[in-house]
C-alpha cells in the first residue's frame, strides 16, 4: 500500500483553510471529471481528487489524517498504524469507505486489510498537549489549586484552525519544581472516532519572588548585614518561605560567605535547603562624628584588601 498525499492531490498546503480547500476541489473536479475531462486519466484522478477532499473537508478526519506526520511522501510504502498504541481499530466504519483506496480505508474504515475484517473503522487517541504555567514560590512550599486559562488550537467545522481560551482548575502538588510536568490525563487534544482523548502537560515556571529564588528544591536568599554584624558575629531573623526563622551569623563572616538551613527549601524526598549568601551594606558616614569613627577605625584597623592585585 502506498502513501497517499492528499495535501499534494489537491494542490494545497498543510495548513490551507477550509475555504483554500473547497476551492481547489471545485477547479480539479471540474478537470479532470469524466463526462468533460479529456485527460487520459481522467477518471483515476477524479477518484484521487474526490478522496482528498473527502477528508480534508472533514475536521476530524484531517486532524487524524494529519497526525500521521508531515513526513510522508506521496507513493511511499505505508503501514497502518496498528501497531502504535495511539491506534486501534473498532467496527462500525464510513459507508462509503468502499469508492476510496485501500490507503484511505487503512486509515477510516478497513475493507479486507490484513489484520481486520472489511468494513472496520479508525480509532485513534488524541494529541497529547502542553502548556507552561507560572506559579509562586509559596504555590510549591503549601500545595495551591489554581484556576488556570489559556489558548488552545481547534479544528472547526471547515477544517481551519481556531484558537480557544480553555478555563481548567489545577492541583498543584507540595514540592513541584520549575521544568517539572504535571499530567493531566484525558485533559489534550479529542479522541478520534471515539478513542480516548490525549494527555495535558503543564510545564511548571516559578513567577519572580522579591526575595527567593529556587535552584531545584533548594531556595536560594541573599542577607545584608552590617559590618559590625559580620565582624562580632550576630543572631538575626531570616525569612524563609516557611516563615522567620533565628539564625547565628559567624563572627568575621565576609561578604559572599554562604550559610544553610537545613531542610528549609521546598518539600521533597528529602527536602531542600535554604542557602543564605551574606552581603555587608556599609552604613554612610554622614557627620563629622561619623566620619571620625572611620578614621578611627582606619587607624586602629589598617588593612590592605587589594593586596593581592599588587597595585
Amino acid at each position: 500500500m502506498q502513501f497517499k498525499d492528499y495535501y499534494e492531490t489537491l494542490g494545497v498546503s498543510r495548513d490551507a483553510s477550509g475555504d483554500d480547500i473547497k476551492r481547489a476541489y471545485r477547479k480539479l473536479a471540474r478537470k479532470y471529471h469524466p463526462d468533460v475531462s479529456k485527460e487520459k486519466d481522467c477518471e483515476a484522478r477524479f477518484k484521487d481528487v474526490q478522496e482528498a477532499y473527502e477528508v480534508l473537508k472533514d475536521a476530524d478526519k484531517r486532524d487524524a489524517y494529519n497526525r500521521l506526520g508531515p513526513n510522508w511522501r506521496h507513493g511511499e510504502d505505508f503501514t497502518p498504524p496498528d501497531q502504535d498504541p495511539n491506534f486501534s481499530y473498532q467496527s462500525a466504519g464510513f459507508r462509503d469507505s468502499a469508492e476510496f483506496s485501500d490507503f484511505f480505508s487503512s486509515i477510516f474504515g478497513q475493507r479486507g486489510g490484513a489484520h481486520q475484517p472489511r468494513g472496520d473503522a479508525f480509532q485513534m487517541r488524541g494529541q497529547d498537549r502542553s502548556t507552561r504555567i507560572a506559579i509562586s514560590l509559596a504555590d510549591s512550599y503549601q500545595g495551591a489549586t489554581r484556576s488556570l486559562s489559556f489558548s488552545e488550537p481547534e479544528l472547526d467545522a471547515r477544517g481551519e484552525v481556531r484558537h480557544k481560551t480553555r478555563t481548567i482548575n489545577v492541583t498543584i502538588p507540595k514540592g513541584v519544581v520549575a521544568g517539572q510536568r504535571i499530567r493531566l490525563t484525558g485533559q489534550g487534544g479529542p479522541g478520534f472516532n471515539g478513542g480516548p482523548n490525549g494527555d495535558l502537560f503543564l510545564e511548571i515556571e516559578f513567577e519572580p519572588h522579591a526575595l527567593f529564588h529556587a535552584e531545584g528544591h533548594d531556595i536560594h536568599l541573599e542577607l545584608p548585614l552590617t559590618p559590625w554584624e559580620a565582624a562580632l558575629g550576630a543572631k538575626v531573623v531570616v525569612p524563609t518561605l516557611g516563615g522567620k526563622v533565628e539564625m547565628n551569623i559567624p563572627a568575621g563572616s565576609q561578604a559572599g560567605r554562604k550559610l544553610r538551613l537545613a531542610g528549609r527549601g521546598l518539600p521533597g524526598k528529602p527536602a531542600g535547603d535554604q542557602y543564605v549568601v551574606l552581603t555587608i551594606v556599609v552604613p554612610e558616614a554622614r557627620t563629622e562624628e561619623q566620619r571620625a569613627l572611620y578614621r578611627e577605625m582606619e587607624r586602629l584597623m589598617p588593612m590592605a584588601p587589594r593586596a593581592t592585585m599588587r597595585v
